[in-house]
């Protein structure tokens, strides 16, 4: 998928959310941002004679057989991620500080969830974020991240903010959405030494407390 398209779901979605104009916007990945999605899903891969081999920020080529080591098909990848969502969305451990975090920011900000995972498991994540003190709105998307966030802000007309672990995803909404301020972070300590600044953000931080001071440093108090 480009970096300018959009799914018809993630489009009805965001058709569909209450945006304030006017009011500063957070838009915020949940993988390694809100969840602890890697340390979940290697004791998913555990259970299944499987491994994460952490020598890279990939998990196409670090999931690896006991047996021999080898690392398992592209396929196999993309099915046991769709099969971890299914069944282990609602249980992921949260990245410390995120729900202080937000809970904070949403005093002068709204805050979208923007999160790339099976459209099926939305409601999963719904239920996960409610359950752990984020009841904020949710998107769910596929690929990059860029035409999403553009409409978003749009419809905030007011400063936004974009945090997610992908240089990718930072990239496209750079080449999408320039305006908006592109921050790097990511919770898991493992997978943070594992990738540098990405280039296209502005600012990168892998502590909750950093990056919320970093977003109020960002957008002006008084919005409510």
């Amino acid at each position: 998928m480009s970096t300018t398209a959009i799914s018809d779901e993630t489009a009805r979605q965001i058709d569909a959310i209450r945006i304030e104009p006017g009011r500063p916007l957070v838009i915020t990945d949940a993988d390694e941002v809100l969840f602890l999605f890697l340390q979940g899903f290697a004791d998913y891969l555990e259970g299944r004679s499987l491994y994460f081999d952490w020598s890279s920020y990939a998990l196409t080529g670090n999931i690896r057989r006991r047996a021999d080591d080898l690392p398992i098909e592209a396929t196999e990848v993309r099915g046991h991620i769709y099969s971890f969502f299914e069944n282990h969305t609602e249980a992921l451990p949260t990245v410390p500080g995120a729900a202080a975090g937000l809970a904070a920011l949403s005093q002068r900000a709204q805050i979208v969830v923007l999160s790339n995972l099976p459209h099926a498991q939305g409601e999963a994540r719904r239920r996960a974020l409610a359950a752990n003190d984020m009841p904020y709105p949710l998107i769910t998307n596929s690929g990059m991240k860029g035409e999403a966030v553009r409409r978003l802000s749009a419809l905030a007309a007011a400063p936004t903010v974009f945090i997610d672990d992908s240089p990718l995803n930072l990239a496209s909404v750079k080449e999408s959405a320039g305006h908006v301020d592109r921050l790097h972070f990511i919770g898991d300590p493992r997978l943070a030494r594992l990738l540098g600044p990405a280039e296209e953000s502005h600012a990168r931080h892998d502590d909750w407390p950093a990056l919320q001071r970093e977003i109020e440093a960002r957008i002006p108090t008084g919005g409510s």
